[in-house]
């Protein structure tokens, strides 16, 4: 399995990743603990885990190497979409020591991946 972390700096992680949890949870298993500040959202290609900080939110996906661009851009996509007004920044880097996916907004990403929407099968 490879993985790849983002910290992602906000005010407001556990309403972030409790909203990340509940829409993704509509199509895949996901879960949100509020009084331990984790979840998890389980997808056909891995795995994401959600940890609250108390200035951050913590993001790791795991899966097969080949699938770590279409995790980020599942979990990243939907967060920078909810985010939208606190300019929040996903910027995943892999275990492998390769810098991932960096998402800013719906409409701008930096990858040497495939942009959003391309990246593979995804969840919504």
């Amino acid at each position: 399995m490879s993985r790849s972390e983002a910290r992602v700096a906000t005010d407001r992680p556990a309403r972030y990743a409790k909203q990340l949890a509940a829409h993704l949870g509509r199509k895949v298993t996901a879960h949100w603990d509020a009084e331990t500040g984790r979840g998890e959202v389980v997808l056909a290609a891995g795995s994401a885990t959600l940890v609250a900080e108390p200035d951050a939110l913590l993001l790791a996906v795991e899966g097969e190497s080949g699938n770590l661009a279409a995790l980020e851009d599942v979990i990243g996509r939907h967060l920078v979409r909810f985010g939208g007004k606190d300019e929040l920044v996903v910027e995943w880097r892999r275990d492998n020591g390769e810098a991932g996916t960096v998402y800013r907004n719906e409409t701008e990403t930096e990858t040497g991946a495939a942009p959003a929407g391309e990246a593979g099968p995804s969840a919504g």
